[in-house]
Order: C-alpha cells, then sequence, then structure tokens
C-alpha cells in the first residue's frame, strides 16, 4: 500500500467514529497533488443536506485530529465540502442509493467512437454498470469506465 492509500485508509478510519458522533456520511477521501500541493480532500453528506457549518465543525474536529496524529509529513491542505449536485459515484453505496437517477459515464477509451454516455442508472454487478438511455438499454465493463457521477436537472 502506497502512502496516499495509507493516509486514506487511517483518515476513513478515524471518519467512521467521528460520523456516528456527528450524524453525516462520508462519501469519499482523497489524497491527490494538484499543481504542485498536496490535498487531503473529504467529501461530506448529510440528510437534507450539508451546509457550510457543518463542514467547518467537522473540518475542525478532522484538523485537530491530524495535528494529534501528525501522520502526513507532506505539507498539504485539508479541504471538507459537499460532494455537490454531480456528485462521483465511486463505491458500491453509490451506485445503490442513486438507482433510477440521471447518471453520466465516462469511459478509459471510446466505444463505437464515444467516450461519454447519459442515461438512467438502472443497475450494476461487480463487473457491469447498465444504463437506459434514449438509444436504448447499454452494459458497460466497470473495468472500462474511467468514472461515474450523478448527472444534475435544473
Amino acid at each position: 500500500m502506497g502512502k496516499r492509500e495509507s493516509y486514506v485508509e487511517r483518515t476513513e478510519k478515524f471518519l467512521a467514529e467521528l460520523q456516528r458522533e456527528k450524524q453525516f456520511e462520508v462519501v469519499d477521501v482523497d489524497y491527490v497533488r494538484e499543481a504542485g500541493t498536496w490535498y487531503l480532500r473529504i467529501l461530506c453528506d448529510m440528510p437534507g443536506g450539508i451546509g457550510i457549518e457543518d463542514c467547518a465543525e467537522i473540518s475542525r474536529a478532522v484538523s485537530a485530529w491530524l495535528d494529534r496524529e501528525d501522520f502526513i509529513p507532506d505539507e498539504y491542505i485539508l479541504e471538507v465540502s459537499s460532494p455537490g449536485l454531480s456528485r462521483s459515484l465511486k463505491k458500491e453505496k453509490d451506485l445503490v442509493r442513486e438507482k433510477g437517477k440521471d447518471v453520466e459515464l465516462k469511459l478509459f477509451k471510446p466505444l463505437d467512437g464515444q467516450k461519454e454516455f447519459s442515461g438512467v442508472l438502472l443497475g450494476h454487478t461487480a463487473e457491469t454498470v447498465t444504463l437506459q438511455s434514449e438509444e436504448g438499454e447499454r452494459t458497460f465493463q466497470r473495468s472500462e469506465i474511467a468514472g461515474i457521477r450523478l448527472a444534475p436537472k435544473f
């Protein structure tokens, strides 16, 4: 396991305890380098939506824990925020929760000359994801999918 994965895993363990206390859901945790700066990014949600004050409260708790544990030697920025309207669907629970909703799916390589598809998420297995679009039902191999996110309607 690389440093990124170990930082994410350790942070997720702490958040599992914190979310029971504060009643929020951890949507995603990532440790990434962007434009030369490291970010520990935590996306959270709550029933009815999460607000700025909720994110600030979670951020303060995580920041205090990170200061105590001091296991990330790099300089980094802690970000705690909402996943937004077009949230990524990365985990099994995301695909279960968002079944029947409009999604956008992006492939690593073009399929029939196309890398991006949209439609209603019909279902999934360990190996596949199935969408219903105007063109009909289409099943994609998970190994070919670069990302899936909710498609917000305005």
